[in-house]
């Protein structure tokens, strides 16, 4: 299981995924450009001394990406998806992506991506915080997959 951040703008909501992957074993893939300088003080800040501990790696491109994954199961998670993520069946290899605060992905990457699932809302509601869903998707999979992943969160 990876978590996969697309061009993600706000360094808070970064370092709190890569808190969040660093404490349940989980890497963090960030997809560049990010809207934010990497060394970025709000990213240290929110991610705290977990950023050292964390399993991240840096890509910069959508196409760099795509093609190094090419034999992964990506799945999207974005608010356009019909299927909740609820009801989806995960497994131990999955990549869970988050598009970018303000936009998700573009129209080409949602097309791409044949795995998608959204977290069910109040209607007139747009969408959650981005680390919050991820943090919401991430646990449903792992909790899917707790036999079959290697973490010692069991």
């Amino acid at each position: 299981m990876r978590l996969a951040l697309y061009q993600p703008e706000i360094p808070q909501n970064v370092g709190t995924l890569i808190r969040l992957g660093a404490c349940v074993g989980v890497p963090i893939d960030i997809i560049e450009p990010t809207g934010f300088v990497w060394s970025d003080k709000h990213l240290k800040r929110a991610g705290m001394d977990y950023v050292d501990l964390a399993n991240v790696e840096r890509f910069e491109s959508w196409s760099e990406y795509k093609e190094l994954n090419a034999s992964k199961r990506i799945v999207l998670i974005d608010t356009k998806a019909e299927q909740s993520f609820w009801d989806f069946e995960y497994g131990p290899n999955d990549i869970l992506m988050l598009g970018k605060e303000s936009s998700g992905v573009p129209n080409e990457v949602y097309e791409e991506i044949p795995h998608r699932v959204r977290i069910p809302m109040l209607p007139e509601r747009r969408s959650l915080n981005m680390a919050i869903a991820g943090a919401m998707v991430l646990a449903e999979s792992l909790r899917q997959t707790k036999n079959d992943h290697p973490s010692p969160l069991r």
